[in-house]
């Protein structure tokens, strides 16, 4: 029984981590990179579709990014989706392919983007928790049902809290090596 307890833990905060982890990856730092794009949704026949499912995407230069559509017909909505995301960057269109020339980030912007690093890893800490309290819940149900003894329940309580503890720390790490990346110049 706490068996399965702590797997549901281990799986639910691993994807809370991931989570965390590709959000991040979609924020900006000095480099570019296709996974500032990938996640852009296009208006594609009607239906929101991300970016990296209807263009290849590759970095040409270190401050570049190149987007080949699959389908010429996607160009402009490609065009569209760039200009209303919140990169900040003019899509430059040659008729079959956009390039995105990504300006050097200025002092301000890049205090502003650990700033949003920080809130994204506070949200995943918040998610860990919320994970640990819904997990903590079942366990006195458990009890309460009679089918985990109070020292099982208490013992429960401490292996979840030391996930909780690992988890959270791998969080920081991600947040830490994020805003390091950001404010690289």
């Amino acid at each position: 029984m706490l068996n399965d307890v702590y797997q549901e833990a281990k799986t639910r905060m691993r994807g809370a981590l991931k989570a965390l982890e590709e959000d991040l990856s979609g924020i900006r730092t000095g480099r570019a990179t296709p996974a500032l794009v990938e996640r852009i949704p296009v208006e594609y026949y009607g239906a929101l579709t991300p970016l990296q499912q209807l263009a290849s995407i590759s970095v040409p230069e270190p401050r570049s990014l190149l987007i080949r559509p699959f389908d010429s017909s996607s160009l402009k909505a490609i065009e569209r989706a760039i200009l209303a995301s919140d990169l900040g960057v003019t899509p430059n269109n040659d008729g079959k392919n956009i390039r995105l020339n990504l300006p050097p980030l200025t002092e301000e912007r890049r205090r502003d983007l650990v700033r949003i690093v920080k809130h994204r890893v506070e949200e995943g800490r918040v998610a860990v928790r919320n994970i640990r309290r819904d997990l903590i819940k079942d366990l006195r149900e458990f009890e309460h049902e009679k089918l985990i003894s109070e020292d099982e329940r208490k013992r429960g309580e401490e292996e979840l809290q030391k996930l909780t503890d690992e988890y959270i720390q791998k969080l920081e790490e991600v947040g830490e090596r994020k805003e390091r990346e950001i404010l690289e110049v």
